[in-house]
C-alpha cells in the first residue's frame, strides 16, 4: 500500500497533464454515488463543522472514498480548513492500493475543475486574473487558471491586505505578474477572470461591479447558508454548475432559487454537459458567465488514478 503525502502530490503534479485527464473522466461512465454530507458542532464558533464522505469507482479499476472534515474556524487556531483522507482501492480484489493526502488532493482537484470549466467559459485571449481569499486554494487556482487562459496580470484580495501581500510576494514568478489590491471593487472590474475560494457567508462579489465578457468562478461556498456572489451577479451571468449537487449546497444558488430570483431553467449546464456539447460554451465576448462548484467524487478518483499513475511510471 502507497503512502502519497502531500509533498509527493505537489512533486508529482502538473496542470497541463491532468485537466485533459478530468475531461476525460466527466465524459466517462464513472459511477458516483450521492455523498454523505453530515454538519457538526465542533464548539469552535457559531458555524459548524462539516464531515463529508464522498465514493466512485470506475469498475474493473479503482474505487475510490474520501473522507474530509471542513472547520470554517480553523484559520483562528492556524490550521488548514480541510483535513482528511483519501483512500484509493484495487476493484478487482478490494484491496487498499494508497493512502493518499485529502487536503492537498482537493485543493488540486478543485482548482483543476475551476479551470476545466473556464477553458469552456473564459474568453480565450483572458490575460487577466483576480483570486478572492487567501487560503490554501489560491495559489492553486492561480496555477491552474494560467495553464488554460494566457494570464499575464494576477490580482490577489483578502479580508487581510497585509496577508495578500505577502502571499504576492511568495508567488512572485517570471511567466506572470502578481498584485495584492485592496478595494474588492477595483479588482473585480478590471480583470477578465474572477476566482472566489472563500468560507464568506455573505456576497463578497456583486453584480454592480461585473463587466461584459467577464467569467466569474465560485468555489468556496459549500454549505446552503454560505455566499460569495449576490442575486443580480446570478441574475447577469450565464450559470453554470458541476454537478446537481451545487443547487441545493450551496448558498450561492440556493438562495436565489429560494427566492426566485433566478430557476432551475437559468442552468445552462453542467460539467458531463459542458465537456460533452459545443452547445453550452460561451456564445460572445459579451457574456458574462458564471461557473459554481461545489466538489465532486469523480474529480478525486481521477485525481487519485493520476497521481498512482504518475508513482509508477516515474
Amino acid at each position: 500500500m502507497m503512502q502519497v503525502s502531500a509533498e509527493m502530490i505537489e512533486s508529482l503534479w502538473e496542470y497541463n497533464e491532468f485537466i485533459p485527464q478530468l475531461k476525460r473522466a466527466f465524459q466517462s461512465d464513472i459511477i458516483v454515488p450521492p455523498r454523505q454530507h453530515y454538519d457538526y458542532e465542533s464548539g469552535q464558533g457559531s458555524t459548524k463543522s462539516t464531515l463529508l464522505i464522498m465514493p466512485a469507482w470506475s469498475n474493473k479499476e479503482y474505487v475510490g472514498i474520501k473522507m474530509v472534515t471542513v472547520s470554517p474556524h480553523n484559520g483562528e487556531l492556524d490550521l488548514p480548513s480541510i483535513q482528511g483522507n483519501y483512500t484509493l482501492i484495487e476493484a478487482k480484489n478490494g484491496s487498499v492500493r494508497a493512502q493518499i493526502d485529502a487536503k492537498k488532493l482537493t485543493v488540486k482537484r478543485t482548482a483543476a475543475t475551476s479551470a476545466l470549466a473556464s477553458s469552456y467559459l473564459s474568453k480565450v485571449n483572458s490575460k487577466t486574473l483576480l483570486v478572492v481569499g487567501t487560503g490554501a486554494l489560491c495559489p492553486e487556482l492561480i496555477k491552474a487558471h494560467c495553464a488554460v487562459r494566457p494570464i499575464e496580470h494576477v490580482f490577489i484580495w483578502g479580508r487581510s491586505f497585509e496577508k495578500a501581500c505577502t502571499l504576492a510576494k511568495e508567488l512572485k514568478n517570471k511567466d506572470y505578474r502578481i498584485t495584492a489590491i485592496e478595494p474588492l471593487e477595483e479588482g473585480v472590474s478590471q480583470v477578465d477572470i474572477i476566482s472566489v475560494a472563500t468560507l464568506s457567508s455573505e456576497p463578497l462579489v456583486f453584480g454592480k461591479w461585473l463587466q461584459p465578457g467577464q467569467h466569474l468562478d465560485l468555489v468556496g461556498s459549500y454549505r446552503p447558508d454560505m455566499r460569495e456572489a449576490d442575486d443580480e451577479c446570478l441574475m447577469k451571468a450565464s450559470i453554470h454548475i458541476d454537478t446537481e449537487s451545487a443547487l441545493k449546497e450551496s448558498g450561492d444558488l440556493a438562495i436565489p432559487l429560494a427566492k426566485k430570483v433566478i430557476s432551475k431553467t437559468d442552468i445552462l449546464s453542467d460539467l458531463f454537459e459542458l465537456t460533452r456539447t459545443e452547445a453550452t460554451k460561451r456564445i460572445s465576448d459579451d457574456e458574462i458567465t458564471l461557473f459554481k462548484s461545489v466538489g465532486h467524487a469523480l474529480e478525486d478518483l481521477s485525481a487519485a488514478t493520476y497521481l498512482i499513475n504518475r508513482i509508477e511510471n516515474e
